[in-house]
């Protein structure tokens, strides 16, 4: 929640703008409710935390190994893919297909992997309670690497760099008979390196962090027309009961309109069945705790993040929306189960899609390190 200093600020900030004769027709003026939304939406990044159920997050050793394996096409079983065959770091950490394919097509569109560790569940049905445990469904499942507990556990043991790699990130080598656990291990060291990725700030941040530092706002600092699409995301579009928070999503479920299938009903089945969820042996926080989970809505998906989404297209779980302005014409004409249609006209759709397009940059600031041999 937001002070009532940060707020004060805020408006202060925005008086400072008004000229001397009054407001201008096109000036755009928040209410304070609208400021308490905006400034909701930040700072950005957010602390760097460690995962409680992961030993090997925030490890740098891991974090190492990680990175060699997530692009190593040895763990698929034929020697063709890696998890960088869908994500790819140049693209966002997505592909931009409208469904990710390796061995072959999956069912949904591949979500991006940017600010991945603020997560809750992942998966765009929430099959997963935890990175590291979404990272073991690619490897195994047939349509992507395809492979096997023993496969993933032969190669880490078998492979010198690797064997080294792992025993600085575990304190003991690849176990030489239990594949599963192995197999796990891997999957902490894949979620370790994913921690990792995080979009940098961007034009909405600078106009946000004025705004609570309680600066006059530069003229050029932010345009007429993303301030516009702001005014409408987080007053009359109401879009941050979805989209909040600053990484702009609320890390839950809704049902979007895009599809009829079951979504998130499915997926909780998927993780309470799992022999990897939070409730298993290979959680490594003591308390062993489920995330509280919320009744299922029938084709309710997990709510992106929004930031950096211009480089992640196509958009939705199906894939089928190329660009931002589909989206948006989505909401305001058909609308979902959270939210009736906006009934916005084709200026404000234009706005709010500038608006959109302020919560990216055009570069991912990643780039792969030379870690030298394991010694």
């Amino acid at each position: 929640m937001q002070s009532r200093s940060a707020v004060a600020y805020a408006l202060a900030a925005l008086a400072a703008l008004v000229p001397a004769g009054g407001v201008a027709a096109d000036e755009v003026r928040f209410t304070e409710a609208e400021v308490r939304g905006i400034l909701a939406h930040g700072p950005w990044p957010t602390p760097i935390t460690s995962d409680p159920s992961n030993r090997a997050s925030g490890r740098r050793a891991a974090v190492e190994l990680g990175e060699r394996l997530f692009f190593d096409t040895r763990l698929s079983t034929n020697g063709r893919f890696s998890c960088g065959t869908c994500h790819v770091p140049e693209r966002n950490w997505t592909d931009n297909r409208v469904r990710g394919a390796a061995a072959a097509e999956v069912d949904r569109n591949t979500p991006t992997l940017m600010n991945v560790r603020l997560g809750r569940w992942y998966g765009w049905d929430g099959g997963a309670d935890s990175l590291w445990s979404q990272s073991i469904r690619p490897i195994v499942d047939t349509r992507e690497l395809g492979a096997t507990r023993r496969h993933v556990a032969e190669l880490m043991r078998k492979d010198e760099e690797l064997a080294c790699r792992y025993r600085r990130s575990f304190g003991s080598p690849p176990s030489a008979t239990d594949d599963e656990e192995v197999l796990v291990n891997v999957a902490k060291v894949l979620a370790a390196f994913q921690e990792t990725f995080e979009s940098p700030p961007t034009p909405f941040d600078r106009f946000r962090n004025a705004f609570a530092r309680g600066e006059p706002l530069k003229a050029g600092l932010y345009s007429d027309a993303a301030q516009r699409g702001l005014k409408i995301f987080v007053g009359k579009g109401n879009c941050s009961t979805c989209h909040g928070g600053p990484n702009f999503t609320n890390g839950e479920f809704r049902n979007n309109g895009f599809s009829a299938e079951a979504g998130r009903v499915d997926g909780l089945k998927a993780v309470q069945a799992s022999r990897f969820n939070l409730l298993s042996r290979y959680n490594d926080d003591p308390q062993k705790r489920m995330h509280p989970m919320q009744e299922p809505e029938a084709g309710a998906f997990k709510v992106p993040t929004l930031r950096h989404l211009m480089l992640t297209a196509p958009y939705g779980h199906d894939g089928k929306r190329e660009t931002l302005a589909e989206v948006v014409r989505h909401y305001s004409e058909r609308g979902s189960s959270a939210l009736p249609p906006l009934k916005l006209s084709a200026a404000e759709q234009t706005d709010l899609v500038v608006f959109l397009e302020s919560l990216s940059t055009l570069s991912n600031p990643w780039r792969p390190e030379d870690h030298g041999r394991c010694h």
